[in-house]
């Protein structure tokens, strides 16, 4: 029975590092001035463009900046080609 624990607590360990970090890169905007930017963020969870939409809404909103659209998601392999590009805004929300 121990044996049998301690393989399911294993397994339930590796299974959570095992799962892969996802990212997302979108756009947004900020009126009067009209501003823009693009920015890289980390999505927690189901790793969708949905999942991300509905995680930067909120974040994005309560910082005064409106979401225009998420680009894609990605793991961490897509990170570096995209730092330069995002700038102050690279996994700042």
């Amino acid at each position: 029975m121990k044996q049998l624990s301690f393989s399911l607590m294993v397994l339930m360990l590796s299974a959570g590092v095992a799962q892969a970090e996802c990212y997302a890169d979108y756009k947004a905007k900020r009126d009067d001035p009209l501003r823009l930017h693009y920015g890289v963020t980390e999505v927690r969870g189901d790793c969708s463009v949905s999942s991300a939409e509905q995680q930067l809404e909120e974040t994005l909103t309560s910082n005064g900046w409106q979401l225009l659209n998420v680009l894609g998601v990605f793991d961490d392999s897509g990170l570096d080609e995209r730092k330069d590009s995002a700038g102050e805004y690279f996994l700042r929300f």
